[in-house]
């Protein structure tokens, strides 16, 4: 279990967290931020962090980041300054820290579970240039209809499914750009479904998310398990889409 001391003379120190672990990044990145926003933290004693998880692992379900945002929201009443750091600002703090440790991600699954329940996000491109963030809508999670998460027996490698696509995008391939546009667009129309309770259309704009996600990545990086889970949902007259980058399903 890692233990970190506080106190403004010498800020962290660490002991026993070589590698550093998750637990490490995000106290270096709350710190970061703090120290650029000027926000003065009160002198605290030692603390020590300790986590577990029920996520399953390696299963596109956000696992990873979970940790680092339950840690994050540690720091942020130990040191009582949640009112002081937007919320607009977390999920980008804590996408940072998962950097640190190599973790290849986007910023989604940290808005979610930063603002929690249903949100609608925008990554336009000017505002994302302008701000480093995107527009977050909260939604009635109360819109959504019962839906099922189907979990594979055996877990995949989402950092490499992210990296792949990532140098693609950068590399300005042409594939990866459209199709992204695409999905953006369904998001557009699946939030519009949404407010209307029409779920069929919702169901199809699942299906349609599923496919442009299979023409990016290709079956090999979608992997078996992830287009046998489709295939069953579909063929039980339901709609399903990946959760993240692979290991599970939402029907």
């Amino acid at each position: 279990m890692p233990r970190y001391v506080w106190s403004h003379q010498t800020r962290f120190k660490f002991f026993h967290t070589h590698p550093p672990a998750a637990g490490q990044a995000i106290c270096c990145r709350f710190l970061t931020h703090c120290n650029e926003a000027g926000i003065k933290l009160p002198e605290k004693g030692p603390f020590s962090l300790k986590y577990d998880t029920n996520i399953p692992r390696a299963s596109g379900l956000a696992g990873s980041s979970a940790i680092v945002c339950a840690a994050f929201n540690c720091l942020l009443d130990y040191f009582e300054v949640r009112e002081r750091i937007s919320i607009q600002d977390r999920p980008g703090i804590i996408l940072a820290a998962e950097e640190d440790l190599n973790i290849v991600a986007g910023l989604q699954d940290r808005v979610a579970q930063v603002y929690g329940g249903l949100v609608y996000m925008d990554f336009g491109e000017q505002h994302m240039k302008q701000s480093g963030r995107g527009r977050y809508t909260p939604l009635d999670a109360a819109l959504l209809p019962q839906l099922l998460v189907v979990v594979a027996n055996s877990p995949s490698d989402s950092g490499k499914v992210h990296s792949d696509v990532r140098e693609r995008w950068k590399r300005g391939d042409p594939a990866v750009h459209q199709g992204m546009a695409a999905i953006a667009a369904l998001a557009e129309e699946g939030r519009r479904e949404l407010e209307r309770r029409d779920l069929e259309a919702l169901g199809r704009s699942m299906d349609a998310n599923f496919e442009l996600r299979r023409q990016i990545f290709g079956d090999k990086v979608i992997g078996k398990a992830n287009l046998k889970m489709v295939e069953v949902a579909r063929h039980h007259g339901g709609s399903a889409k990946l959760c993240g980058s692979g290991g599970a399903v939402v029907v």
